[in-house]
Order: C-alpha cells, then sequence, then structure tokens
C-alpha cells in the first residue's frame, strides 16, 4: 500500500477538501443535520476550531484548527465520515459495501494542506466562502445556506455582499 507522507505538525491550522464518492450525489446537504451531529460528536471527543467551512452537496472544504500540542486530523476526519455514514445507514439510505467491508460514501482519501501564515488562511477562507458560487449553486456568495459566510458577517468580519455576483458577458467570460 502507497505510504503517503503528510505533515503532522502539532496545534496547526489546515485547509481541507473532503469529497464523496459519487459526485452526482447531493448527500451532504439533503442530510445536513446528520453532517452537524456527526462534526458536533467528533468535536465532543477529539476537540478542533472550523476557522471556515462550506458544505456543497457532494464535497465540502474546511478550514480547522488543532488544539496545541496536537496533530491527529486524520483521526478527526475518520470519526466524522464515521458518524455521518452511520447515521445514513441507520435512517435507512441504502449504502453499499465495498470487498473491505467499507461503505462507498466516501472517496478514501481527502486533499489537505497546512496553512503558513495569515495571507495563506484569508485566501483559503475566501476560496471556501466563494466556493458555491464557482460551482454554479448560487450567484452570491450569501445565497448559499451552507457556509460559515455567514457567521463572518454577523462578526462583522464580511459584508453580506462580498463576492459580489459573477457576470457572464456574451462570450462567456466573467467580470
Amino acid at each position: 500500500m502507497v505510504q503517503y507522507r503528510r505533515s503532522r505538525t502539532p496545534g496547526a491550522t489546515w485547509f481541507f477538501t473532503v469529497n464523496l464518492r459519487n459526485r452526482s450525489s447531493r448527500h451532504l446537504i439533503t442530510h445536513i443535520e446528520d453532517l452537524r451531529k456527526a462534526f458536533e460528536n467528533t468535536r465532543q471527543r477529539r476537540p478542533f476550531k472550523t476557522l471556515a467551512i462550506v458544505i456543497l452537496p457532494d464535497h465540502l472544504h474546511m478550514v480547522m484548527e488543532l488544539p496545541s500540542g496536537d496533530s491527529d486530523y486524520p483521526g478527526r476526519w475518520r470519526s466524522i465520515k464515521s458518524h455521518f455514514t452511520r447515521s445514513l445507514v441507520k435512517n435507512g439510505l441504502p449504502l453499499i459495501k465495498n470487498p473491505r467491508g467499507e461503505y462507498n460514501l466516501w472517496q478514501r482519501r481527502y486533499w489537505e494542506h497546512e496553512i503558513r501564515n495569515e495571507l495563506d488562511l484569508q485566501r483559503h477562507v475566501d476560496y471556501i466562502h466563494f466556493n458555491p458560487v464557482k460551482h454554479g449553486h448560487v450567484s452570491k456568495v450569501m445565497d448559499w445556506p451552507y457556509s460559515s459566510f455567514h457567521r463572518y458577517v454577523r462578526a462583522g468580519v464580511l459584508d453580506e455582499n462580498w463576492g459580489g455576483r459573477i457576470l457572464v458577458d456574451d462570450k462567456g467570460y466573467g467580470e
């Protein structure tokens, strides 16, 4: 088996992209309460801070800050994925197991990036908040309900019109 080298800096902040195996699925938003419970259950047992997050139908992006001295983000993702999957199975969603006995809901791996500095953090938070517009789910960031963007607006960090609107000219180019 291929061994991936992952950075394991204790107390670091990380950007993640986590995908469902079926990229046409809408499970993450149709079962959003189950996903919230999976995050909360994990956070209670294995603390972390969610600095930014967006949930899309088939994937999510998140910036997670770990406690000082702790580098086990893989264990947290394993817990979140497992709790969410078990909840869907318990509620009757027909999921199929693979030959390893795992449900084929999530992609096995995820993308992680250790945040290097404040500018890197800001760029990733902006990327997260703009992602629903990028994928064509909404034309304005504020219209996507499953995003920490709304928390940033309530805190006065961002204006509700941040990210504006993508205007497409007759040649298909955004302005």
